[in-house]
């Protein structure tokens, strides 16, 4: 269904790796688009709470693929201008998507990789990855991806990582921000399946208000937000799954909700 995308499910858990390996899995307009379409096709879909980014091969994204780039250059500027902005709504629906998003990167993430990875709620590496933004190096800016860079790790360190290029193991990665941990390679596939598991914990509803509120709140005063988030509570402690998550609580047993995936 999805020319670029191998997408596997177990449970309430999608799988979806990138597949042009050939291509070190570099985002050609076909994957940018399989992706964006394929978050689209799930955004009121409660039976995936979990969506875990990977890729096939050993490289997670190289980032743009520079050689359809430079092929697109014969186009007119307003066909161009309109890919990237599909990208962009990429990211986007990437970002706000109701489902918990979880990256698992074994290998390289690059330019736009690691835009890939800043739009995921949580982000799990090996130790060998190598994660890094050098398209100052290629006389470009990784502008589309700024913001989300912006955001995961903060200015400070955004401005030294556009600026120089530098690439970043998965334990320096993981102390700047840009991933949530790093791992030794043969944990990789345990630690993201511990996550999984602990996300499985939850209930579809929650976890999908509980993107709205982050969103909703980030970067604006409480006195701002107040209404929404007062809203927003008594709208879960009404509703059967919050019933059901207090009444497990009192009564000692698990919620109707909890799952466990394996090995």
């Amino acid at each position: 269904m999805y020319e670029t995308l191998e997408i596997t499910k177990t449970g309430s858990v999608a799988f979806v790796n990138l597949n042009r390996p050939a291509a070190r899995n570099a985002m050609n307009r076909q994957m940018v688009q399989d992706l964006l379409d394929y978050f689209r096709a799930i955004r009121d879909d409660r039976s995936i709470r979990v969506v875990v980014l990977g890729a096939n091969g050993p490289v997670f994204c190289a980032g743009g693929d520079i050689k359809e780039m430079q092929a697109g250059f014969t186009e007119d500027e307003a066909t161009q201008v309109g890919h990237v902005r599909t990208f962009d709504e990429m990211l986007t629906a990437v970002s706000t998507a109701p489902q918990v998003t979880l990256a698992r990167i074994h290998g390289p993430a690059l330019g736009g990789g690691v835009g890939l990875v800043c739009v995921t709620d949580i982000a799990v590496a090996a130790e060998e990855a190598s994660l890094g933004l050098p398209e100052v190096q290629l006389g470009l800016v990784p502008a589309v991806i700024s913001p989300y860079v912006v955001a995961r790790v903060g200015l400070a360190k955004a401005r030294q990582l556009m600026l120089t290029g530098a690439r970043l193991n998965g334990r320096e990665a993981a102390a700047a921000g840009l991933v949530t941990t790093a791992v030794q390679p043969d944990k990789l596939d345990g630690a993201v399946l511990e996550i999984v598991n602990a996300v499985l914990q939850a209930s579809p509803q929650a976890l999908a208000a509980c993107k709205d509120l982050l969103l909703a709140v980030s970067d604006k005063p409480p006195a701002e937000t107040a209404v929404t988030r007062v809203q927003t509570l008594q709208r879960l402690r009404t509703s059967a799954e919050g019933q059901e998550g207090l009444l497990a609580f009192v009564q000692k047993r698990p919620p109707g909700w909890v799952e466990k995936i394996e090995d």
